[in-house]
């Protein structure tokens, strides 16, 4: 099927008729330069008679329809196509103030800050939800919206991974995260507004206390599932063999539980990165929704070929110009 993005565009197809019958402006004699070399210069009227002439305003009338053609931005609209009808709508909170940088996680062999575990492993979430939205909120002493609710999945992964320490503040506000999430979901149907959090649970800044957004989110209909990143212990490769260091102790469970109890959602402890890989396969399972049946058409621009006649069209016609003088 074809179809015009801006069909308003066709209406200017008769302008160059209506140029041609607006009377000119009148005549006046004034001053005037004289050139010694006039009679030397080309005539101003180059236009061809008889037959010739006819041609030519056939081309150049054919010209200014294939560019307004072209303005008009043809498009072709494919076969109808159904898209996924299962889906999850999952929007993603990820801490990254100053308390994620400490490296009590292990990864290949090495101690890692606790957002580069993290990274590490929800971009592979990311990558495998085919049929879900996502969303990305990052969150330190402000939050923020990175990216909305997309099918885009690559898109979400690529700037979770480009997330660094700091880049929201070195502070961490969970409530206002939580606050932010119950923002952009409050617009979805209900049962699919669902809000992941990735945190150490401690909550030192911001307006809105973790709790009562927990509340607010509860009311809402939103379901936070918590998971939190710290606590237990990391075995640490030494001249001496495996030594087990305690991770840091800003880790606030006790927190993280009540929000998720409070909003009919789940709380996963994540030590290492084993147990998170564990979280994330049980989110797998979780929040399953069923969607309204919808239709995509697929679109294909078809402007270049018009603006492209045009435009040999006006190359031709000047050569021909040219040609004649």
């Amino acid at each position: 099927m074809l179809t015009f993005e801006w069909p308003w565009l066709l209406l200017t197809l008769p302008l160059p008729v209506l140029a041609r019958w607006l009377p000119r402006a009148p005549e006046t004699i004034g001053a005037a330069l004289r050139l010694p070399f006039f009679a030397q210069l080309p005539s101003a009227s180059t236009a061809p008679a008889g037959r010739a002439h006819w041609l030519h305003l056939l081309l150049a009338g054919l010209a200014w329809t294939l560019l307004v053609l072209a303005a008009a931005r043809p498009q072709w609209l494919g076969e109808p196509l159904g898209l996924p009808v299962a889906g999850r709508d999952l929007m993603l909170a990820l801490d990254i103030s100053g308390s994620m940088e400490q490296d009590d996680y292990e990864l290949n062999g090495r101690a890692v800050s606790r957002l580069a575990v993290v990274q590490a492993v929800a971009s592979r979430f990311v990558q495998r939800r085919a049929h879900d939205r996502l969303g990305l909120i990052l969150f330190g002493s402000q939050a923020y919206l990175q990216t909305p609710l997309t099918f885009d999945g690559a898109t979400v992964a690529t700037l979770l991974n480009e997330a660094v320490i700091g880049l929201a503040g070195r502070e961490t506000a969970l409530g206002d995260a939580i606050g932010l999430g119950i923002k952009r979901l409050r617009e979805q149907p209900a049962g699919q507004r669902v809000l992941i959090v990735l945190t150490d649970g401690q909550n030192t800044a911001g307006t809105l206390e973790p709790i009562a957004a927990a509340q607010l989110a509860a009311q809402a209909g939103v379901r936070v599932y918590t998971i939190g990143i710290g606590g237990g212990e990391l075995g640490v490769r030494t001249p001496f063999g495996i030594r087990l260091r305690r991770q840091g102790d800003d880790f606030d469970p006790a927190t993280l539980r009540q929000i998720a109890s409070l909003t009919g959602g789940q709380f996963f402890a994540a030590t290492n990165r084993e147990e998170l890989e564990a979280v994330y396969a049980q989110l797998d399972e979780l929040e399953p929704t069923d969607r309204e049946q919808r239709m995509f058409r697929p679109q294909r621009a078809l402007f270049l070929w018009p603006a492209a006649g045009a435009l040999l069209l006006s190359v031709g016609l000047a050569l021909a110009r040219w040609w004649r003088q």
